[in-house]
């Protein structure tokens, strides 16, 4: 089936670019150009017709990528035409209406680039990093994935462990056969190896993911202090409503920010004070769940609620930042956080911000610190991995020959996971999961 789809962005624009992919793409194209089809990867101007009824829709550019050259491995086809909502959806549904001819699915045509083997499973995901990225860093970690940094070591871990692996077959299926000298005791010293480097890479603070996701930062604190303020402020718009009455916000407020380069998730939560209120009661519970999986927690006061401070107990006070606001007032009844070394600051009159945001920075620069060496972006990489030290662990502890068979097994299982990060084995219950999230033209 021959697939197509908008590629660049929806809405106004100066250029739109449409793409047709599969193996009857040359005659889908054909039936809107009139004349030859163009040479391969020369853009060539063309007028562009509805099929049947040769209406002229556009002008513009065609490109021919003739299979396997192609991004997908396919035949392909870009259409690059004006960005006009009228032109591109009567391209669409012309297309909509050539026999064997449907659109394309999210992610559709990456999926195809990696079932045609231009690409291998992390080079796949990057790619829909790339083109969700909106920091430097997130773009900057997308593009090391997609050089196949990640893919190098996991690949050289699954070879030794291949290796390892054939040497324990062949003593099972040839045993009355000895091995080179030194064979199996040099077994257990590659396993550790990999076991060490594995764990090294796992022990990376979620670095990965927090790039890839977002940074976490939840604002906490009693009610009235001013978190929706300083939610806010922070988005430089009204995300959360502001009241003098307390307990306004109820549930979980978030927007994604770009603090110096680094992708923050801010999340605005209920106040916290002893309530009757189910529904308020619930807000806080979410709340003290939100500081808890949070990455750094703003605790916010003001000169009044200084004394809220029992829920403090409960929480992570090394990922927290002591805030007291409304400095504004003048009122200095803020002896119980002095020990906290708390930053006195006035949202209304946005006195000493700078050095909140200071500290903020100066907070993720810390958890970035190690971003050079990390090859993790996903859950579904740490799991495997995970999965792999498990197995790994199993197989050493087998050390009779009688075991042999079932370590054999350990080590198969191990390096399946590996295989499972870069496609090197059937992958397909995970391709759903991985394309759903690409947009339609990827």
């Amino acid at each position: 089936m021959t697939i197509y789809a908008l590629s660049s962005g929806p809405g106004l624009a100066g250029v739109a670019v449409i793409r047709i992919s599969g193996y009857d793409a040359e005659n889908v194209v054909l039936s809107i150009i009139k004349g030859k089809l163009p040479k391969p990867r020369i853009a060539t101007l063309k007028k562009i017709y509805s099929p049947g009824t040769n209406e002229l829709i556009d002008e513009g550019i065609v490109i021919w990528f003739p299979s396997p050259n192609s991004y997908t491995g396919e035949n392909m086809v870009e259409i690059h035409v004006h960005g006009s909502k009228a032109v591109v959806q009567s391209i669409l549904d012309g297309l909509s209406k050539i026999k064997n001819c449907r659109l394309a699915e999210p992610g559709e045509f990456t999926k195809r680039a990696f079932q045609n083997e231009k690409i291998n499973l992390l080079k796949a995901e990057s790619i829909g990093d790339l083109i969700a990225s909106e920091t430097e860093i997130q773009r900057k970690q997308a593009l090391k994935i997609m050089s196949g940094k990640s893919s190098d070591k996991f690949n050289l871990w699954r070879e030794i462990l291949l290796k390892t692996l054939s040497y324990l077959e062949a003593k099972i299926d040839f045993p009355e056969e000895d091995l080179p000298d030194g064979v199996l005791k040099n077994i257990n010293k590659d396993i550790e190896i990999v076991k060490s480097q594995i764990n090294k890479s796992l022990n990376d603070s979620k670095v990965g993911e927090r790039i890839r996701e977002g940074f976490k930062i939840a604002i906490l604190g009693p009610t009235n202090a001013g978190k929706s303020s300083l939610l806010n402020y922070f988005s430089n718009r009204e995300v959360a409503i502001v009241s003098e009455f307390a307990g306004t916000t109820r549930d979980i407020i978030e927007v994604h920010l770009n603090i110096d380069g680094f992708p923050v998730i801010m999340s605005d939560t209920a106040g916290i004070r002893k309530s009757e209120d189910e529904i308020e009661k619930r807000g806080i519970k979410l709340a003290l769940k939100k500081a808890e999986d949070a990455d750094l927690n703003i605790l916010l006061f003001e000169p009044k609620s200084v004394d809220f401070t029992y829920f403090l107990e409960d929480l992570d006070l090394k990922k927290s930042i002591f805030v007291i606001n409304k400095s504004d007032l003048g009122e200095k009844n803020t002896k119980n956080l002095e020990s906290y070394n708390p930053i006195s600051i006035s949202i209304k009159n946005e006195t000493n911000i700078d050095q909140l945001i200071s500290k903020i920075k100066k907070n993720l620069k810390n958890k970035f610190v190690s971003v050079g060496d990390t090859i993790i972006t996903r859950e579904r990489h740490r799991q495997h991995l995970l999965q792999c030290i498990f197995h790994l662990d199993e197989f050493s502890k087998k050390k009779d020959e009688n075991d042999f068979d079932k370590a054999a097994e350990d080590l198969r299982l191990a390096t399946r996971h590996l295989g499972m990060l870069v496609g090197k084995v059937d992958v397909e219950e995970i391709l759903g999961s991985i394309f759903k999230d690409f947009c339609i033209g990827k």
